[in-house]
């Protein structure tokens, strides 16, 4: 049985956080994606992209998205699969902060599935308010 939370009134901007989010989300996977292009072309620049406390950041700016439009959702409709796809997105991604960097570790590739997840999870919540 699944509990639903009576109507509230939403402020419209929380309607396109989860868009924002899923944005972010997006820039992220070209992150991941274009490091390995952005190194073989500009290894100066590559460097900075690899550099530990961009991904840090990154993370803590997906937990702080991901806790207000996922837990705010979740609030407003009642619904829990949104924050927990996310939470296992961002629990992915904080998962590949773990391993190394470059083409011998698979980084990029658990980064990625978990920027997918955390990307689906605000896809649910999305659907969940139509």
């Amino acid at each position: 049985m699944m509990f639903m939370v009576a109507a509230l009134s939403r402020p419209s901007w929380l309607g396109e956080l989860d868009r924002l989010a899923i944005g972010v989300s997006g820039l992220c996977l070209v992150h991941c994606l274009a490091t390995s292009v952005l190194v073989a072309l500009a290894s100066t620049v590559g460097g900075m992209f690899l550099h530990p406390l961009f991904h840090e950041v990154g993370l803590v700016v997906a937990i702080a998205f991901g806790a207000l439009a996922l837990g705010r959702g979740a609030w407003d409709h009642g619904m829990m699969m949104p924050p927990a796809m996310g939470a296992l997105g961002l629990g992915v991604m904080a998962g590949a902060m773990t391993l190394g960097h470059g083409p011998n570790h698979d980084e990029a590739l658990w980064t990625i599935i978990g920027v997918a997840l955390l990307a689906f999870g605000h896809r649910l919540n999305r659907q969940a308010f139509d």
